[in-house]
């Protein structure tokens, strides 16, 4: 079987997938939601002229000669305006949020004034147009201020809050199960004992699976029998997204393809053209919104990594609504070193980028690039893209990255 570009292998995770049904929640249950359609504004803001500063409301042609004296005739506070007009020679004492009166159109701050009495002596300073808050200022009714498959986050929300809205329509929150699998895992914790090692690998996958908007369900550990394999799998029956990390390569005892086969899953490909993690295996359990669908990763702590960077996030953000073009899109790095040619497969490096004098990152790969390790992982922050048989390339030319945080 040829090895599957990895362009092709994700267009294939994504086809025929859609986002999930809609719901309504609560404003303040909407935080690392995503948005299921535009959110106009219901309100206008300001939903009126405010000042900005304390000080007094008055007719700027009144101050447009120092000093100048008002006579006061009220006082305006934040939920408590005058309700009278203010007329030539007037002033109205303001506080900051406070509506402004009709009839006055600047705002005096009160470091520039003096008190006599019932009078305001303007003595200096100039009229300040930021001062005075126009109504509409910040939006207005109607605007479509937040996108559909925007991720609700603190600030959204509080911009949600002011536009008028206490509840949102969101996407459904695709649930994803991740198996650990293979008879020398324990968990973490546990104290390995011969031949044993213990299991990491699902934690960096659930993590990129919550980052980018999942539910995370762990199973555990299955052995290295089918029986065994059928039992867990059949724990995720509910579960948008099966993913299984190992026992998806050719040995006796990589079993993963024939117990979810027994699953009712259909496979789609099986082996990518990505280095680490060829042997890397999705299949397809129906069609539509209900359908489930299993993703396979190599038992390898950076195989599994870039496997689930590479396909499960794209796959959680189309369920979401949210556009998967940005999950994927490379950015413009320098390389901070000569790299090589590269062999016949994408090759995903792990590395670290700095920002760089020019405005463009600098990319640096780590010199340890095995996909056994995990330590490399923790320092990595992004994955260095090199095309299959692409040439060397000095220190300073453009590469691309793709960043392992984007979620």
């Amino acid at each position: 079987m040829s090895l599957l570009p990895v362009e092709e292998a994700l267009a294939r995770v994504l086809d025929g997938v859609e986002p999930g049904a809609p719901q309504r929640v609560a404003l303040e249950a909407a935080l690392g939601r995503v948005l299921a359609e535009p959110l106009p504004a219901r309100l206008t803001q300001p939903p009126f002229p405010a000042s900005a500063m304390d000080g007094y409301a008055v007719r700027a042609a009144d101050v447009r000669t120092l000093p100048a004296t008002l006579a006061v005739i009220g006082r305006a506070a934040a939920g408590h305006p005058f309700a009278g007009s203010v007329k030539a020679g007037e002033a109205v004492r303001i506080f900051t949020g406070a509506a402004v009166p009709d009839g006055a159109d600047a705002i005096v701050i009160q470091e520039n004034t003096a008190r006599e009495g019932a009078s305001v002596i303007v003595r200096e300073g100039t009229i300040e147009a930021e001062h005075l808050r126009r109504e509409g200022m910040d939006f207005r009714v109607g605007e479509p201020l937040l996108s559909a498959g925007r991720r609700l986050g603190p600030r959204e929300l509080a911009l949600a809050a002011a536009m008028g809205h206490g509840t949102l329509m969101v996407r459904r929150v695709p649930r994803v199960a991740v198996l650990s699998t293979g008879d020398e895992l324990v968990p973490p914790g546990s104290t390995p004992g011969p031949g044993q090692i213990v299991a990491s690998n699902h934690l960096s996958v659930a993590g990129l699976a919550a980052a980018a908007g999942a539910e995370v369900r762990q199973l555990g550990i299955a052995r290295d029998s089918r029986e065994d394999l059928v039992r867990h799998f059949a724990m995720a029956a509910d579960a948008d997204i099966l993913v299984s990390i190992g026992g998806v390569s050719v040995g006796d005892h990589d079993l993963v393809a024939p117990a979810l086969a027994e699953r009712g899953v259909t496979p789609v490909f099986w082996k990518v053209n990505v280095r680490p993690g060829k042997p890397l295996m999705f299949g397809r359990m129906g069609r539509g919104e209900g359908a489930g669908r299993a993703l396979g990763l190599p038992g390898n702590p950076g195989a599994s990594l870039v496997g689930a960077r590479l396909f499960l996030v794209p796959l959680i953000w189309r369920l979401l609504g949210r556009p998967v073009e940005e999950a994927v899109r490379p950015i413009a790095a320098r390389a901070g070193t000569a790299l090589a040619c590269n062999g016949s497969r994408q090759h995903y490096l792990h590395a670290i980028s700095t920002p760089g004098d020019d405005g463009v990152l600098r990319v640096m790969p780590l010199p340890a690039q095995h996909s056994s390790l995990t330590a490399p992982l923790a320092r990595a922050d992004c994955l260095l893209i090199r095309a299959p048989h692409a040439p060397p390339v000095a220190a300073d030319s453009l590469v691309q990255i793709l960043r392992l945080d984007l979620c």
